[in-house]
């Protein structure tokens, strides 16, 4: 299996009798999973394709950016799932002046919105960290950072940190492109490498700056023989990384199914045929009568109000999913109506 989705189908390793003594052991009793998100973060994809691959960390910015590259190597060796997902450009305005507001912390900070760069301004309210030493910040601006020195902390913090992190009154869509995971030894993803999201780049980085959404699922299986990630014979490292591999895969496509829209799809009618064996595979495996994934996030803010070409923008996306031959089929649940 080669291209952008090598994992779908493992390898299969040598001798035989090893491979057999690392496969999980399984119930014989259907299953329902509810999947939860027990994490979330942001990270501005267009720093890693556009920014220099080793950061100089004796400046504020450059180690941001390493923390940064570290946050993203360390997903290469995880299940997890990411959206790539799309805001309209926004930038700071270095040739425009910051205000500070009177006998306060409230600071005003220019900005350039659009391909047209029109002209706006966020304020947000700083709080002082217990390592300074000046009650107000020397505040320096540049194009995608915002600098504070505090004189014994420098903080760096991106134009999206700033409208995450901050109340302001900016309003921007978060439009999802597409899905994926990031298990990838070769760690393509962090590394800008990964064809497929490099082509979405291509296509929107001009009018529109790209984030990837990185989340750890939680699934909590209901069975009749309980969940067999709870087997004593399955907690040995391959068969957990055996089971979440399954669960994930399953995962990935009902999200697919739900957000992509097919006209628009960058995938491949040979990945497409891969993912359907996966569906078949999996569910014959687990036996998988059915699942929900719920989407929402307890601090869930404004850049997590998600939307696509085929489903409306919202904070709550809960998700029925059935398996049907080879095909998930996907139903929204309104949030009213989910039970407590």
């Amino acid at each position: 299996m080669t291209g952008d989705y090598p994992d779908l189908i493992a390898d299969i390793p040598e001798p035989y009798s090893d491979l057999l003594a690392n496969v999980p052991a399984l119930i014989n009793a259907p299953q329902t999973w509810n999947v939860t998100v027990s994490d979330a973060k942001f990270h501005w994809y267009d720093l890693v394709a556009g920014f220099p691959s080793i950061p100089d960390i004796r400046d504020p910015v450059g180690r941001y950016l390493r923390r940064m590259q570290f946050d993203l190597e360390a997903t290469a060796e995880k299940r997890l799932l990411y959206f790539v997902v799309t805001r309209p450009r926004v930038r700071f305005d270095a040739k425009r002046a910051t205000q500070w507001g009177f006998f306060s912390l409230k600071l005003t900070i220019p900005l350039l919105v659009g391909v047209q760069e029109e002209r706006q301004h966020v304020t947000i309210e700083l709080e002082v960290p217990f390592a300074a030493t000046l009650k107000k910040p020397v505040v320096t601006l540049s194009e995608h950072f915002v600098t504070l020195n505090w004189g014994g902390l420098v903080e760096a913090l991106s134009i999206h940190d700033v409208l995450q992190n901050y109340d302001n009154d900016v309003k921007f869509p978060s439009k999802l492109l597409y899905v994926g995971q990031t298990k990838d030894p070769a760690g393509r993803l962090p590394k800008a490498r990964l064809t497929a999201v490099q082509k979405l780049h291509q296509q929107h980085s001009e009018d529109s700056d790209m984030l990837l959404l990185i989340q750890r699922m939680n699934v909590t299986v209901t069975s009749d023989e309980g969940d067999p990630a709870d087997l004593p014979e399955n907690q040995n490292p391959v068969a957990v990384d055996a089971l979440t591999k399954d669960r994930m895969d399953l995962i990935e496509c009902a999200l697919i199914k739900y957000f992509e829209e097919p006209s628009t799809r960058t995938r491949s009618a040979q990945e497409m045929l891969a993912r359907r064996g996966r569906i078949i595979e999996v569910q014959a495996a687990h036996k998988v009568a059915g699942f929900r994934i719920d989407l929402r996030l307890a601090q869930a803010g404004k850049y997590h109000e998600l939307q696509s070409e085929r489903v409306a923008a919202s904070r709550a996306h809960i998700i029925d999913c059935v398996v049907l031959g080879g095909e998930i089929g996907v139903t929204r649940v309104v949030p009213e109506k989910v039970k407590a």
